[in-house]
C-alpha cells in the first residue's frame, strides 16, 4: 500500500519529551504514514520511543542511523498499514527503505543527513552515488543535505562555489528533480530572533523520473513548528490537483539517450 503523507524534518534532537510531542502533533494533525526525521541526536531507538512518539501504529516499524554521540542520527518509521518493507539499509550519512506500492511496484526512499565539512560532503555525496547503484528503479531522496547548488538557496552572497558545483554535478548525473516546495523559500534560519538572520535552503526532496511518474499528483510543502530552526516538510504522494501538474525542463535531459529523437519527433 502507498503511504498518503510523508514527513521530512531535522528535528534537532529527540531527547526531549517536547520535542517528541511535536513530531506526534505533526504526524497526527497531518495524518503522516512515514516519518523521517534528521539529526535524532540519540545513539539508540529504542521501541518505547517510537511507542511514546508516534505510537501503536509504527511500533516494529522503523529504521535508524545512530547518532554519533549527540551529533547526528537519522529515524525513518513507517505505519504498519504499508506493509513489511522489501529491504532496508544504513550508510555513513544516510538510511534507507524500499517500500511496495499498490500496484506491486518497488521504490525506495533514501532519508539523509548531510556533514558539516567539505570533505565530509564529498564523500556524501559519493555515498549517495553508490546507493543509486544499488538502490535501483523509482527512488525518493529527502533530508537536510546541509548543501545549495543555486544562489537563490541562500539570503546572502557567502556562498561556496565549489561545493554548490559538486552539488549540482550530483543532480544532474543522477537524473534527479528536486520537488518545488509550497509555502517557504528557505527551510532554515540562523536565528529566530537577529533582525537580519541568515536563511537557508538546506532541506529538500529529490526523486527519479521513474518515482515521479508513479506519484505524479505529488505535492510538497512546508509546516510550521517553532520547536527546530528547520522548517518540517510534509510530501503528499496524492495532494496535487490533476489540473495544476507542472512542468519543466531538466539539464541532464538532453544527455538522455533517443533525447533528440523524442524532440524531432513531437
Amino acid at each position: 500500500m502507498d503511504p498518503s503523507r510523508i514527513l521530512v524534518w531535522n528535528v534537532r534532537g529527540l531527547n526531549s519529551q517536547a520535542r517528541r510531542g511535536a513530531v506526534r502533533v505533526i504526524v497526527d494533525s497531518y495524518k503522516v504514514d512515514v516519518v523521517c526525521l534528521q539529526e535524532t541526536k540519540i545513539p539508540d531507538v529504542s521501541r518505547h520511543c517510537i511507542l511514546s512518539m508516534l505510537g501503536v501504529e509504527f511500533d516494529n516499524n522503523f529504521t535508524f542511523l545512530p547518532s554519533l554521540g549527540a551529533s547526528g542520527g537519522i529515524l525513518i518509521a513507517w505505519r504498519a498499514r504499508l506493509g513489511v518493507v522489501n529491504s532496508s539499509r544504513v550508510d555513513t550519512f544516510s538510511s534507507s527503505v524500499q517500500f511496495s506500492s499498490s500496484d506491486g511496484t518497488s521504490w525506495w526512499l533514501t532519508c539523509v543527513y548531510g556533514p558539516q565539512g567539505n570533505q565530509e560532503k564529498i564523500q556524501f555525496l559519493q555515498e549517495l552515488r553508490d546507493i543509486r547503484t544499488v538502490c535501483t528503479g523509482p527512488w525518493l531522496v529527502a533530508g537536510d543535505f546541509n548543501l545549495i547548488y543555486k544562489d537563490e538557496d541562500k539570503n546572502n552572497s557567502n556562498l561556496n562555489r565549489a561545493m554548490m558545483g559538486r552539488f549540482r554535478r550530483w543532480v544532474n548525473d543522477m537524473a534527479v528533480t528536486e520537488l518545488p516546495l509550497h509555502g517557504r523559500k528557505y527551510t532554515w534560519s540562523s536565528s529566530s530572533t537577529s533582525a537580519s538572520p541568515t536563511l537557508v535552503r538546506l532541506d529538500r526532496v529529490f526523486c527519479s523520473l521513474e518515482w515521479e511518474e508513479m506519484f505524479p499528483d505529488c505535492l510538497l510543502q512546508s509546516c510550521a513548528s517553532g520547536d527546530s530552526d528547520h522548517c518540517p516538510l510534509l510530501l503528499g504522494l496524492q495532494d496535487s490537483p490533476a489540473s495544476k501538474r507542472r512542468f519543466y525542463f531538466e539539464a541532464f535531459w538532453p544527455s538522455l539517450d533517443g533525447f533528440m529523437e523524442t524532440v524531432e519527433a513531437a
